[in-house]
């Protein structure tokens, strides 16, 4: 699991984020639950999540467009949908969307644990990548501005 790892739940089902949230909560995450796709946005462009669980039946919005605005504002959080309606049609948007998993209901306390610690390793991952590059960027643009300095301090050569 990852230390302090946070989990937004997008879903008007008060009786299922109530569930979802002790579920998470009792493993050891930062759990909000929203009912609507509105809310979502403004509380995603505020407050960095790790994951959100999306429910593709929202009252205001389709759980589709919530997931193309995530995906916009935090590009790194990672996104599950959530469905009792699945269609193939739904199911191919969300993954073309970038939704790292879809899950039907009803859920799963195993399946979405499982979700849950999937989505953070690829998460992890993908850090971890970007903190290596970063890194290597650094590397070589401090070793230009070495080479720049010895190149402007480097005494002339008196023949």
């Amino acid at each position: 699991m990852v230390e302090g790892a946070s989990i937004l739940i997008v879903d008007d089902e008060e009786d299922l984020c109530t569930t979802l949230r002790d579920i998470f909560v009792e493993k050891g995450y930062r759990v909000e639950t929203v009912g609507s796709g509105r809310e979502a946005i403004e509380r995603v462009k505020e407050e960095f999540f790790n994951l959100a669980f999306i429910d593709i039946n929202l009252p205001d919005i389709d759980g589709i467009e919530v997931l193309k605005r995530f995906r916009r504002e935090r590009p790194s959080m990672m996104n599950v949908m959530i469905t009792g309606y699945a269609t193939l049609e739904n199911t191919i948007q969300a993954l073309n969307e970038g939704a790292n998993a879809y899950i039907l209901k009803p859920l799963e306390p195993e399946k979405l644990l499982r979700a849950v610690e999937e989505c953070l390793k690829k998460q992890e991952e993908a850090f971890r990548i970007t903190q290596e590059k970063i890194s290597e960027y650094i590397e070589e643009a401090v070793r230009r501005m070495d080479l720049r300095r010895r190149r402007r301090t480097k005494p002339q050569d008196a023949t």
